[in-house]
This record gives C-alpha cells, sequence and structure tokens, in this order.
C-alpha cells in the first residue's frame, strides 16, 4: 500500500468534530456578482481525497470486461440493489438517486475516463496536482481556484467568508484572502482564544476581526440541533458542512465561490458493492449535493459544483475485495447552470492491452479541461488566463466547451 496512512480519519477531537471535512470560501464578492441581467454566477469545488473508484459510482455495466474485473463489488443492473442506468451503457451507484435526478432534470452531467496530468500513486502527490494545478508535484502555496479569483474584479468584503476544518484546502489558498471559523461546539478554551484573537485584530486588521467575530456568532448559531449531524457519521458530517455552506452562500452578501474538502475515500479493503463502506461514503456526497441545491433555493440556478478526486483505482479488486491507488476516474457536475443529463466519455474499454499499465482505466480527458470549461463559462475568464496563470503551462489542455446552459 502506498502511504495510505496519508488519508486515515482524524481521532483528535476536532477531526471527530469536524468529520474529516473543510470548506473555505472567497471572503470577496465578485463586482460582477450583481450583473443587470440577473446572473450571478457560483462555484462550488468539492474535492474527495483517498482516490474515488470511479468505475464503482459510475459503472461501465456496457463494457464486456467490467463484471470479471471489479468482481464480487461489481454493480449489475437487475438484483436487490439494481444500478440506476444513465444511458444503455453506464449505470449510477444506486446510493446516489438525487444526483440521478439532477441528471434526469439535465442539472447533472458525468466526465469519465478523465485525470490530472499526474500518473503516480501517491496520495499527497496526487492531492498536489490536483489542488495546485501544476502539472507535477512541488508543493507550491497556493491553488488553482486561488489564482482564478486572483484574476477576478474585486467587490466589497464578505464578512462570512470563512474556512471550515483544520486547514484551508490548498485549492484556495495563495493570496485572495478566506477568513476561517469551525461551525462545531468548541472547547471554551478554544472560544477564549479565538476572542484574544479579536481584541488583537481589532485595531490591527479591523476588517478580519469583523469577519472573526462573525464567525464565533456562527458558530454558535451552527451548534443549534438543526444543524448537529444525526449519529455523529460521516455522510451526516458531509450533509452538514453542505447545508452550512450553501445557507452562506445563498445570502445576497455571501460568498460566491468555495472549496469542501471531504477525507476517507482510499477504499483499498471492503469498499462493497451496492452496499458498503463506498455506498455510505456515496451516500454522503449525495446527500450533500441536495444540501446545496435546497439551501441555494433560486441560486441553484447559477450554480455550479464541481465534485474531482486526486487519481482513480484499479479495474480490478484485490484480495480483501477493494481496490488500489489508480489513474482513470469520474468528475461530477451539478447545479442548475450545468448542461446536463449526459455522459461525457471517450470511452477507452477495460480489456488488458487498453488500461493504462495494464491496471487502470486510462484517462482519455484531461481534468484540467474540464475545470478550465467551468471557469470560463462561469466567471469570463480567457484561454490565455486559464493556460498561464490558473494552470500554468497547460495551453494543450483546452478548455472543454458546453458545459455551462
Amino acid at each position: 500500500m502506498i502511504d495510505c496512512v496519508e488519508n486515515r480519519l482524524l481521532t483528535s477531537r476536532r477531526g471527530l468534530l469536524l468529520g474529516g471535512a473543510s470548506f473555505a470560501a472567497w471572503a470577496y464578492l465578485p463586482k460582477f456578482a450583481r450583473a443587470a441581467d440577473g446572473r450571478d454566477p457560483r462555484l462550488v469545488v468539492v474535492i474527495l481525497r483517498g482516490a474515488l473508484d470511479g468505475l464503482a459510482t459510475v459503472a461501465p455495466l456496457g463494457d464486456p470486461d467490467y463484471a470479471g474485473l471489479h468482481g464480487s463489488i461489481a454493480l449489475t443492473a437487475d438484483g436487490a440493489h439494481p444500478a440506476i442506468m444513465l444511458d444503455s451503457f453506464f449505470g449510477l451507484h444506486p446510493a446516489m438517486p438525487e444526483f440521478a435526478r439532477m441528471y434526469r432534470d439535465k442539472h447533472a452531467a458525468v466526465v469519465h475516463a478523465v485525470a490530472t496530468p499526474y500518473r503516480d500513486r501517491s496520495h499527497f502527490d496526487g492531492q498536489d496536482v490536483l489542488e495546485s494545478g501544476y502539472a507535477g508535484p512541488g508543493r507550491v502555496q497556493s491553488g488553482w481556484l486561488n489564482r482564478a479569483l486572483e484574476t477576478l474584479p474585486r467587490g466589497e468584503l464578505v464578512s462570512s467568508g470563512l474556512a471550515v476544518g483544520p486547514t484551508t484546502p490548498l485549492v484556495l489558498r495563495g493570496n485572495a484572502p478566506t477568513v476561517g471559523w469551525a461551525p462545531v461546539a468548541l472547547p471554551q478554551a478554544d472560544e477564549d482564544t479565538a476572542m484574544r484573537l479579536v481584541e488583537l485584530y481589532r485595531h490591527r486588521d479591523p476588517a478580519l476581526a469583523a469577519a472573526l467575530s462573525q464567525g464565533l456568532r456562527l458558530d454558535k448559531a451552527a451548534g443549534g440541533d438543526d444543524m448537529k449531524p444525526k449519529g455523529g457519521n460521516q455522510a451526516a458530517q458531509m450533509r452538514q458542512v453542505a447545508r452550512g455552506a450553501a445557507k452562506l452562500m445563498a445570502a445576497d452578501d455571501g460568498p460566491r465561490i468555495a472549496a469542501l474538502a471531504f477525507d476517507g475515500w482510499d477504499t483499498h479493503a471492503n469498499e462493497g458493492g451496492p452496499v458498503g463502506r463506498l455506498a455510505f461514503l456515496l451516500g454522503g456526497l449525495d446527500g450533500a449535493l441536495a444540501e446545496f441545491e435546497n439551501e441555494l433555493g433560486p441560486r441553484w440556478r447559477d450554480s455550479v459544483v464541481v465534485v474531482v478526486t486526486e487519481f482513480g483505482r484499479t479495474a480490478r479488486i484485490n484480495g480483501t475485495d477493494g481496490t488500489d491507488h489508480g489513474t482513470g476516474t469520474i468528475a461530477l457536475l451539478a447545479g442548475g447552470a450545468v448542461k446536463g443529463g449526459r455522459i461525457i466519455a471517450d470511452w477507452p474499454g477495460l480489456k488488458l492491452a487498453n488500461l493504462h499499465e495494464g491496471r487502470d482505466l486510462k484517462p482519455t480527458t484531461d481534468l484540467r479541461s474540464v475545470i478550465k470549461g467551468v471557469l470560463q463559462d462561469q466567471f469570463s475568464l480567457s484561454d490565455r488566463v486559464l493556460a498561464e496563470t490558473v494552470f500554468p503551462d497547460s495551453a494543450g489542455a483546452r478548455p472543454m466547451k458546453g458545459l455551462i446552459v
């Protein structure tokens, strides 16, 4: 196993409270957020850390080699827990009925056989490439979403800009400001420390002090019964974080761009098929997407949620009914602004000769092209900015067209 310890669930009190989730939002409104034509775009990037099994989430049931490779955990079109058929070839995991409904409503789409330029199998390096936007791992201190934000016309400060979790995701780190708070009941010592920070910054940086103070008030509100996860499980935590984030993003003075990260997707053992560990996680993700739709309300019309992961998993299951680190996987798009109801795939096939290095789904689409297409259509970023600033040295990965209505 390659550096799997990197993705074990946090066991500290803070880690358990957060459920392996983090969230960050840009602290300024883009100046075009209240455009004359009424369009007020929002973008949420959801990062699944640990490497999602794309072949188990959107299964190529029409590929004759799929069932043999995925063995006991392969989805089927019939039986006790059948896959939800998206077309005549691909079936969606039964734990995702909300995404299936969005797909039928043409508010969700799948990009299959997708990957970043990274071709090794280290979680740390794969996540670095995914979030930094560079072609290789380099431990840079800024992410592609932050660099995209720096190119937008900056409007007024959003006092509810926030970060939830131990650290801001790398994808949103850099010079564009985010402000942090945690939507859980903090120990009194932590609250006292936060109040001292508010006092410290009150004169040095009044805007930051005001945002911190607002965050503490929101923290107490989030500790209410309606925001507490039922049973304290990870799937409930995903829904909770999404619900809180969407409430803030729905406000007139709320952030328009955000990033969430959910840990725990490293399914080396006992992955499960239509039921089991992966099904539990996918159910949490499905619920999180539904929370965004519900809480954004009329804002959902102009919103896009992009779900990505650092790499895929092996096409063949291993000896412990799981899958190991792979390459090609899926990206999911959801939102009222998505031109949905379709699967975008240059399908490479699962015959041994067609697998990447004889073991993985071969990527045929560059994930950067997908993200570039969303950024260009949502925020009118130019090809040059996308190729030189947001994703440096990526001119060959052209923005995918037609992802947004």
